[in-house]
């Protein structure tokens, strides 16, 4: 697992690269905001229901939920299912609206 900051994830957004985001919080915090990124609940990391990740494992997978926390132990858990460039979004959601606002 290596980290992510809000300021690069956003440039490479905005730079147009297809990224595979994930989007490890619940879906009430997701429906309330979110960065596009698909919601994959941390509970199916931890059953190792994400089958729909298996054919990303040498690809970079980054993974974000509300501080980072949740988003490093999805990070962790990909990790030991053999995955092997995961990327933990440092400061989660809480930073990307501290510095770039709720409207971005």
């Amino acid at each position: 697992m290596q980290n992510i900051s809000v300021e690069e994830l956003k440039a490479r957004m905005e730079a147009g690269e297809k990224l595979h985001l994930i989007d490890c919080r619940e879906p009430h915090e997701y429906a309330e905001f979110n960065i596009g990124g698909t919601l994959i609940p941390l509970g199916k990391f931890q059953s190792f229901q994400v089958d729909e990740l298996e054919d990303l494992k040498e690809e970079e997978v980054i993974i974000h939920c509300r501080s980072g926390v949740r988003s490093g132990q999805a990070c962790m858990l990909l990790d030991t299912m053999g995955f092997k460039n995961t990327k933990n979004v440092t400061g989660g959601i809480l930073e990307w609206q501290n510095k770039f606002g709720s409207n971005s």
